[in-house]
């Protein structure tokens, strides 16, 4: 059977590629409220940590791949690869360099907090989730990358955007996968 994806015009699959990213963002959003109401929030925020830890670094692995990157192309290979995350896609989001080299990753509308905020449900506290989301997406295109939160629900230190993270490359290149174990997995 033909790809119907062949018939689309660009026009059409850059639209295409918008809704299966916010698909995706509804999927998370639907399962984790599952887990929520199933087992609380705790349980939830374990759970969502663990999958978004393995989750991202595969999606950083495909990309990587996808573009051709480098074995370790450092933060110009994240700087290419961000904007393909499918929450890079949905949310507005920009990309700063820091006087010191560092990026930094800001989410200025997120259409997590946004969805809870209509449904009269309380904030998500994505910080710890989206460190690890961050941090294995950044080791997946380059395991010298460090990733820290600036500013992430609960813990809020820049108000004019929804979340902020920080890359480095690390000054020590000999990581190991002992340190990272989901990700030394095939």
């Amino acid at each position: 059977m033909p790809s119907p994806l062949a018939a689309l015009s660009k026009d059409e699959l850059l639209a295409l590629v918008e809704c299966l990213a916010k698909n995706m963002v509804a999927l998370d959003g639907v399962w984790f409220q599952a887990c929520e109401k199933s087992d609380g929030m705790d349980k939830a925020m374990a759970l969502d940590e663990a999958v978004w830890g393995r989750f991202a670094f595969l999606e950083a692995r495909r990309f990587k791949a996808f573009l051709k990157l480098p074995e370790q192309p450092g933060l110009a290979g994240l700087r290419q690869a961000l904007p393909l995350h499918f929450n890079s896609i949905v949310n507005e989001a920009e990309m700063v360099d820091d006087a010191d080299g560092a990026l930094v990753f800001r989410t200025i509308t997120c259409r997590v907090q946004q969805a809870r905020s209509r449904q009269d449900m309380p904030w998500h506290p994505c910080r710890p989730v989206g460190l690890a989301e961050y941090s294995a997406f950044a080791r997946g295109i380059d395991e010298r990358i460090r990733c820290e939160a600036i500013s992430c629900y609960p813990v809020i230190t820049d108000s004019s955007c929804a979340c902020s993270w920080r890359f480095t490359l690390a000054a020590n290149n000999s990581v190991t996968s002992a340190e990272h174990p989901a990700e030394a997995r095939p």
